[in-house]
C-alpha cells in the first residue's frame, strides 16, 4: 500500500509529512519492500493493534533510517577496532590465515598483502550489520511489543469487561448504550474500553453502521479471545437474538477461562521455582571448584571475584525478568475519574502536599486565591506534621525522602570517623564490620520504614476486600426486597462487621447530607483505590443510574468478586510453595557456605599458620598457603547477602508481583545471614 505511486508519497517532491527521517529514506524503503510484502502487512497490523498513529510506509522508512544510522556508526566504529588491532601487530604474522595451505609463494605474498586490509573491512562490515540489525530490529519490534501488552491486559480485564455489559444489559440498555458505556469506562477497563472507544468513534465520524464497525474491530484487536467475542456479538445483533442471554453465556465462559489461564500461569511458575533451585546452586558450586583450584595454584582470583560480583547478580536478576514474563500483575491503578460528577469530589488522595486540590485552578485570577493557597498549603503541611504515620502509611516511598540522607550521612560520618574500612584490605581484614557499615546498616534504615509503611498501606486498602463478596450478595438481596440501593447500603452496614460495612454507613451519611450516591461510590473507591474494587463499584454506579433495583447486577458483581477470590486464593497457595523452595534455597546456600568457613577455610588457616610457626611444611600446609583465607570469608559472605537480597525480592514478587513486596523477606533473609557470618566469620 505504497503511498507514492505518483511522486506524491512520503518520499515524492510534492508531499512531506514532516518526518525528516522517514521522508528522506521512503525511497529506500519503496525499493526493497514490495506491496504485497507480508512482512509490511504485518507490521502494518501490528500497528494497528498496538494502537499508533503512523503509516505502515514512514515507520518502515524511519526504522531504515535508524538502522542506516547505527549501521554507520558501528561500521566506522568496527573499521578503527580491525585498524587498531592491525597497528599493534595482531595479524602481523607471516603465516597464512587460518593455517590455510598455498600452492606457491606467490599465492603467499598475496595473501599478507590482502591480509590486514580484507580483516579491517570485514571488521567494519561485521559491526556495521549489527548496528543496522539492532537500529531496525529495536524500532520494529516496538509495536510487537506493544500489541503483545496490550493482548495481555485485554485479556485480564476481558472477564470483568464482559459482566459489566452483562450488568448494563439487565439495566435494560440496548445494544448501542452498551458500547457507549463500555467506551467511556476506560479508567476502569483500560485496554478494553479502548478498542469499544474504536468501535463507537468509527460509527460516529466515518458514518459507518456499528455492525461493520464491530466487524472491523475483531480483525484489529490483539486478542484473540476479545475478536471472538466480538464476532460472537455480531452474529448476535445480525440475527435478532437476545443479547442479555449472550452476555450471560460470555460471562461464564470468559470466568471459567480466566480460573484456566490462572492455573497455566501458576504451572509455569512452579517449573520456574525448580529451575531457579538449579539455577541459584550453580554460583555455590561454581566458587567451590575455584577455591580448589586456587588450593592448587591453578586459579584466579579474578574469576572468584566475577563469580561472586557477576554471576549471582546477573542469575537472580535474570530469573526476575523470566518471572516477570509470565507473572500477572493487578492492570490499572484503581482511581475513577468521574466525568460529569461535582468538582469537589475527590478522585487522587494519593498526591500529598503536591497537589492542594480545587484551588489551584483559581490561583493567579485574584489575590484571594492566592493566599487561600498558602493557607491551604499551610494546612496540609500541619497535618502531615501532626500525623506523619498517615502520611507515610498513603506515600511509603516518601520514606525515601528522609531514609537516603540518613544512611548516607551515617555512612559518611563512620567515614570520617574512621570506623569503616576504606581499602579491600581493611574490608578483608574485618568483613562483617565492613559490610555491615556499607550494606547492611544503610539497607536497614531505608528498607525496614519503606517496607513497614508499604504493608500498611497495602493492607489498610486491600482490608476493604476481606468479606466484600459477602456482603454483595446481602445488597442484592436487600434491594430484592424492594429496598432501594442506598436504603441497602444502610441496612448492610446495620447487620455486618468489619471495614466495608463501615464504608457503607459513612456513603449512607454523606447522601443524607446532599451528597449525589454516585459521587460517594467515586469518593470511597478512590479512598482504597484497588484495582479490583474500581471494577465493582464502577459497576454498581452505572447500573444505579438507570434504577435503584439493580439486585440482579448485584448478583453479577458477587459472581465475579467471587470468581475472583477463588484465583486469589488459589495463587496463595500454590506460590506460597514457591516462595518456600526460594527460602529453603537460600538457607541451604547458607549453610553450606558456613560449613566451608567454619570446617575449610579456618582449618586451611590453621595449617598455613602452623606451618609457619614451625619453620617448615609439606602437604596440607603446603596447600593451604595458596588460598587467601581472608578474601575468601569475604567473599562467602558478600554472596550469601546477594543471595539473600535477591531470594527475598523474587520471593515478594512471586507472591504479589510487586518488587516492594519482597521488602519483608529481604530484611528477614539479610538478618539470618549477618547472625550467621557473625558466628562464624
Amino acid at each position: 500500500m505504497s503511498l507514492d505511486t505518483a511522486g506524491n508519497g512520503p518520499g515524492g517532491s510534492g508531499f512531506s509529512t514532516g518526518d525528516g527521517l522517514g521522508d528522506a529514506f521512503y525511497p529506500l524503503y519503496d525499493r526493497l519492500f514490495s506491496e504485497d510484502s507480508e512482512f509490511v502487512k504485518d507490521v502494518e497490523r501490528k500497528l494497528a493493534e498496538s494502537r499508533m498513529p503512523v503509516t505502515v510506509e514512514m515507520y518502515l522508512s524511519r526504522a531504515l533510517a535508524i538502522g542506516v544510522i547505527s549501521g554507520g556508526v558501528l561500521w566506522a566504529l568496527g573499521m578503527l577496532i580491525g585498524y587498531a588491532l592491525a597497528s599493534i601487530g595482531i595479524f602481523s604474522s607471516t603465516e597464512p590465515l587460518l593455517g590455510m595451505p598455498v600452492p606457491n609463494q606467490a599465492v603467499l605474498d598475496l595473501i599478507q598483502l590482502v591480509k590486514i586490509p580484507a580483516l579491517v573491512i570485514v571488521t567494519g562490515l561485521v559491526f556495521g550489520a549489527i548496528g543496522f540489525g539492532i537500529g531496525f530490529g529495536t524500532l520494529v519490534a516496538v509495536p510487537y511489543s506493544r500489541s503483545s501488552a496490550r493482548k495481555r491486559e485485554i485479556n485480564m480485564l476481558l472477564p470483568d469487561a464482559v459482566s459489566f455489559m452483562y450488568a448494563l444489559s439487565i439495566g435494560g440498555l440496548n445494544q448501542l448504550e452498551i458500547l457507549e458505556a463500555m467506551a467511556r469506562a476506560e479508567d476502569t477497563y483500560g485496554e478494553v474500553a479502548r478498542e469499544f472507544q474504536s468501535i463507537v468513534q468509527e460509527t460516529e465520524y466515518f458514518d459507518t453502521d456499528y455492525r461493520s464497525a464491530i466487524r472491523n474491530q475483531s480483525m484489529n484487536t490483539p486478542s484473540d479471545e476479545l475478536s471472538q467475542f466480538l464476532t460472537d456479538m455480531l452474529s448476535i445483533v445480525n440475527s435478532g437474538g437476545d443479547m442479555q442471554d449472550f452476555l450471560d453465556d460470555k460471562k461464564e465462559k470468559h470466568m471459567r477461562t480466566a480460573k484456566q489461564q490462572q492455573e497455566l500461569t501458576l504451572e509455569t511458575l512452579e517449573l520456574f521455582g525448580e529451575m531457579y533451585m538449579t539455577l541459584s546452586l550453580f554460583p555455590l558450586l561454581l566458587i567451590i571448584i575455584l577455591v580448589i583450584m586456587q588450593m592448587m595454584g591453578q586459579s584466579r582470583t579474578e574469576m572468584l571475584y566475577g563469580t561472586v560480583y557477576g554471576m549471582i547478580p546477573l542469575t537472580g536478576l535474570g530469573f526476575l525478568v523470566l518471572v516477570s514474563t509470565v507473572k500477572e500483575d493487578e492492570v490499572g491503578d484503581g482511581f475513577l475519574n468521574p466525568k460529569g460528577s461535582s468538582q469537589w469530589v475527590q478522585v487522587d488522595n494519593n498526591s500529598g502536599l503536591l497537589d492542594l486540590g480545587l484551588v489551584e485552578e483559581y490561583t493567579g485570577e485574584f489575590s484571594v486565591f492566592d493566599r487561600i493557597k498558602n493557607r491551604e498549603g499551610t494546612r496540609e503541611t500541619l497535618n502531615v506534621l501532626r500525623r506523619p504515620h498517615i502520611f507515610f502509611r498513603d506515600n511509603p516511598l516518601m520514606t525515601l525522602a528522609l531514609t537516603v540522607p540518613a544512611a548516607l550521612v551515617i555512612i559518611s560520618t563512620a567515614l570520617v570517623a574512621g570506623s569503616a574500612p576504606t581499602s579491600l584490605a581493611g574490608m578483608k581484614e574485618n568483613p562483617v564490620w565492613g559490610t555491615f557499615v556499607y550494606v547492611y546498616l544503610p539497607l536497614y534504615i531505608i528498607l525496614i520504614p519503606l517496607t513497614v509503611f508499604y504493608e500498611w498501606n497495602v493492607h489498610y486498602r486491600k482490608r476493604v476486600l476481606s468479606d466484600i463478596s459477602e456482603n454483595l450478595r446481602k445488597l442484592s438481596s436487600a434491594n430484592d426486597t424492594g429496598l432501594t440501593l442506598l436504603e441497602s447500603f444502610n441496612t448492610v452496614a446495620e447487620t455486618s462487621t468489619g471495614k466495608l460495612a463501615t464504608e457503607f454507613e459513612m456513603m449512607y451519611a454523606k447522601v443524607n447530607y446532599g451528597m449525589n450516591l454516585r459521587d460517594a461510590l467515586v469518593e470511597f473507591n478512590n479512598k482504597y483505590h484497588v484495582p479490583r474494587l474500581s471494577r465493582t463499584v464502577k459497576l454498581i454506579s452505572k447500573a444505579q443510574e438507570a434504577s435503584s433495583q439493580i439486585s440482579d447486577v448485584l448478583t453479577t458483581a458477587a459472581q465475579a468478586s467471587e470468581n475472583q477470590d477463588d484465583i486469589a486464593r488459589e495463587r496463595k497457595s500454590r506460590t506460597r510453595m514457591q516462595m518456600v523452595i526460594i527460602v529453603m534455597t537460600y538457607l541451604t546456600l547458607l549453610a553450606v557456605m558456613a560449613i566451608l568457613q567454619t570446617q575449610f577455610l579456618d582449618v586451611m588457616a590453621g595449617l598455613t599458620d602452623s606451618a609457619g610457626g614451625g619453620g617448615g611444611g609439606g602437604g596440607p600446609a603446603a596447600l593451604g598457603a595458596n588460598v587467601d583465607t581472608q578474601l575468601m570469608s569475604m567473599l562467602f559472605f558478600h554472596a550469601v547477602t546477594m543471595q539473600a537480597i535477591l531470594s527475598g525480592l523474587i520471593s515478594g514478587y512471586i507472591r504479589d508481583a510487586e518488587l516492594l513486596s519482597g521488602g519483608k523477606f529481604v530484611v528477614v533473609l539479610v538478618t539470618i545471614a549477618l547472625a550467621v557470618w557473625a558466628f562464624v566469620g
